[in-house]
């Protein structure tokens, strides 16, 4: 294998690639490229078992063929190197040179049969999405995604895809975020799937304002961008029923101006507990007001916001950490929160939705210390 191509190619593609290379693996092959040279195009391809990720870079080929060449040690090189051509070969042995006007660098490749083969699609169908759109689903959703690997459900996010409508739930028992919209239907796909959150945080840093193509298939599911693919599979698990969780009775309304709240939720933090993050939101016909108080340290806060309340006196606590999440990541610059009990789901939203957006997002409280 023999080829041609440009520092600044290979370093992004490489950078690229990096994030389908795991950092520690029983299987040493996964910490290679795969790099395989034809007469038409040049691909390179990492996996981690969990997503797979395949790039195409321009280049000029010498001679065809694969190989499996460490990635951090390509990188690493190719990060030091000035904007110059680089010629990479490997031999019938494994030995990889790669040649600059610089110099010449050799290192050992491993054999490209080892390298893990790229799932094959059955039943895929295909699916067109605005960019722009794709990148509000996942920015909306993708905080809420729970961490434990013991709930593999909730590691990932519903897309729940159908002829009306298109919706995408994530929740981590904490917080859930429901997310709608109808200006992006799927006319072939009445179905849902839970998408891991590592190829989502992919996509989310590759995205622009072009198109996306998906591609759903029965257990795997590939994004296509320019050349570049990235594939993951699918968490065959069943998603919790999510509306029964949503409630429907919240008669107290709060509204107030998202940066105003998002200000003093961070300076009254800062004397919460540091194991808790306890904070209390104390709204009614006095003031609202967002206090804590830390026995431990002796240390507490009070500040007053300006907003609109309707309803009975009420006083709720929340993780601090969770609610600076949830009203951060409400779309707009004014939000609305329904709640309804000290101890029952508050419900937060922009108050002026978009025409073709429904967007609501669940926080459960804490029991605030006596």
């Amino acid at each position: 294998m023999k080829f041609s191509t440009s520092k600044i190619e290979l370093q992004k593609a490489l950078q690229k690639l990096s994030k389908a290379t795991p950092t520690r693996s029983t299987l040493p092959i996964l910490s290679c490229v795969l790099i395989d040279v034809s007469e038409k195009k040049t691909i390179l391809k990492t996996t981690d078992l969990e997503i797979t990720i395949q790039v195409e870079i321009a280049s000029s080929f010498e001679e065809i063929g694969s190989a499996a060449i460490p990635l951090k040690t390509l990188l690493e090189i190719t990060n030091e190197l000035p904007d110059i051509r680089l010629t990479i070969s490997v031999d019938d042995k494994q030995k990889t040179t790669i040649k600059t006007d610089l110099g010449t660098y050799d290192l050992m490749a491993k054999k490209p049969e080892e390298f893990p083969t790229t799932p094959e699609q059955k039943n895929s169908t295909k699916i067109e999405i605005n960019e722009t759109i794709l990148k509000d689903i996942i920015n909306s959703t993708l905080f809420a995604v729970s961490r434990d690997e013991l709930k593999p459900a909730l590691t990932g996010v519903l897309f729940r895809f159908s002829q009306k409508d298109f919706t995408a739930v994530s929740t981590d028992g904490h917080r859930l975020v429901k997310y709608s919209r109808n200006d992006f239907k799927t006319n072939e796909i009445d179905r849902e799937v839970i998408v891991p959150k590592k190829f989502l945080s992919y996509l989310l840093n590759q995205l622009s304002d072009k198109k996306t193509t998906m591609f759903l298939g029965d257990n795997y599911l590939t994004a296509e961008q320019d050349k570049n693919k990235v594939l993951t599979k699918i968490i065959d698990e069943k998603f919790p029923d999510y509306n029964s969780v949503i409630p429907k009775e919240n008669n107290k309304t709060f509204i107030i101006e998202k940066n105003i709240l998002l200000g003093a939720i961070r300076r009254v933090s800062i004397f919460s507990n540091k194991s808790t993050h306890q904070v209390a939101l104390s709204l009614g016909n006095k003031g609202c007001f967002i206090t804590t108080e830390d026995p431990e340290k002796s240390s507490k806060a009070k500040e007053g916001v300006v907003g609109d309340f309707d309803g009975e006196e009420i006083t709720i606590g929340y993780n601090a950490e969770y609610l600076k999440d949830v009203v951060s990541h409400v779309s707009g610059s004014s939000i609305t929160i329904k709640l309804n009990t000290p101890v029952s789901a508050a419900l937060f939203g922009n108050t002026n939705q978009e025409e073709n957006v429904k967007s609501l997002m669940l926080l459960m409280p804490i029991r605030l210390n006596d």
